[in-house]
């Protein structure tokens, strides 16, 4: 009785793993690659030889079968829940793909994600955050937190940038241009995914030439025009011992880099203290975001925050700071598919004591009222 034999590897698992067994001195260009495939596969025609060598070429230096998912400008996140279809966003919807990895393809993509940056995923720690070359962010988790197997998310780096009319209109794009060029300080809130960090870009664009700004990011994404732009990128625990680097502490680093502006990616933390603090000694026009449903949601995630910092900072003397710190809150959510809007604008008052939000009505009083003083530069020169 003739046994049943197991399915053979697609095609370019088997030529990939002709690579590795040739050793590290054979040349893999991709007329040998051509060759190997051919080797497996004779009756294959020209561009499917080409198709099978692309695919190759990825696993061997690339993120493998994710790297044609990873070359669609319309995918913004790739998302892996174990073995089994990898699922991706598309233009603002999830999509299925047909793209399946088993076991140990996910545990050759960990390896590619971390193995560069001297990180490790493995039970000791499951749970890893991770930078791609391209700026893109990769979160890895694996069992026994994830009980069906490794899950990897992996949120594109936004390479295009945006207009602030792509959000809202001309009177709106106006009245937030001149917050930020009259030195108003700004938090950008909203969901996950709701378009916070490309808004956060599409106001740095309008920076006064020549100021010197420092932004502090978990991974840098913001992408700057101006020619005087430090940025800061915190750090995770290594392997061989080294601590870990937050956002708080790069924000302390970021006081005395003499900035003209600071800009924080996001607040999630004990940072926000900091935060406040920087905003509320000379450093105007302080740009972040936070994530929130809405405006006042916003500064009660952030009073939160920094009550939770340790420093043991009474209730009021939160709420004063951040009555002295915040200027406005934009808040921008999906609109529909992939579209992003911004769904409010709020100037932070005083309410009943504490911290509230009231609805922009009047721009051009806010600006006049609540317009910084000049930089120290241009003290000094005046």
């Amino acid at each position: 009785m003739a046994t049943a034999t197991a399915a053979a590897p697609p095609l370019d698992v088997r030529v990939h793993r002709r690579v590795l067994a040739a050793g590290p001195d054979d040349p893999v260009d991709d007329s040998a690659l051509a060759h190997l495939v051919r080797a497996e596969a004779p009756l294959l025609d020209t561009s499917a030889v080409n198709r099978v060598v692309a695919r190759v070429r990825a696993r061997i230096g690339g993120l493998g079968p994710l790297e044609p998912l990873l070359a669609d400008p319309l995918v913004s996140d790739v998302l892996v829940n174990g073995p089994g279809p990898v699922w991706v966003e598309r233009a603002g919807a999830l999509e299925r793909t047909a793209v399946t990895l088993d076991r140990a393809a996910i545990g050759l993509l960990v390896e590619r994600v971390v193995a560069p940056l001297g990180l490790r995923a493995d039970r000791a720690t499951p749970i890893v955050d991770a930078r791609l070359p391209d700026g893109s962010r990769a979160h890895v988790v694996l069992p026994p937190l994830a009980v069906d197997g490794p899950a990897v998310t992996i949120r594109r780096f936004g390479a295009s940038t945006m207009p602030l009319t792509s959000f809202c209109g001309g009177d709106v794009a106006g009245l937030l241009v001149g917050a930020v060029t009259s030195g108003l300080n700004m938090v950008v809130s909203g969901g996950t995914g709701a378009g916070k960090t490309t808004l956060l870009n599409a106001l740095c664009r309008h920076l006064p030439p020549g100021e010197r700004v420092v932004t502090v990011e978990d991974a840098a994404e913001l992408r700057l025009p101006g020619d005087h732009v430090v940025r800061l990128e915190t750090r995770p625990p290594s392997p061989d011992g080294l601590a870990a680097i937050g956002v708080r502490e790069l924000v302390r680093a970021a006081l005395r880099m003499r900035p003209d502006r600071i800009v924080v990616g996001e607040v999630r933390g004990a940072e926000a203290l900091d935060m406040l603090q920087a905003m509320n000694t000379g450093h105007g026009g302080c740009l972040s975001t936070c994530h929130a449903n809405g405006p006042a949601d916003a500064l009660r995630r952030i009073e939160t925050m920094a009550l939770l910092g340790g420093a043991e900072v009474p209730l009021a003397a939160v709420r004063s700071q951040m009555l002295g710190a915040v200027d406005l809150v934009v808040h921008v959510a999906r609109a529909g598919g992939a579209r992003r809007r911004v769904a409010a604008v709020a100037e932070v008052v005083a309410d009943d004591g504490g911290v509230g939000v009231r609805p922009l009505a009047d721009a051009e009083r806010v600006v006049a009222e609540c317009g910084r003083p000049p930089r120290r530069h241009d003290r000094e020169a005046a």
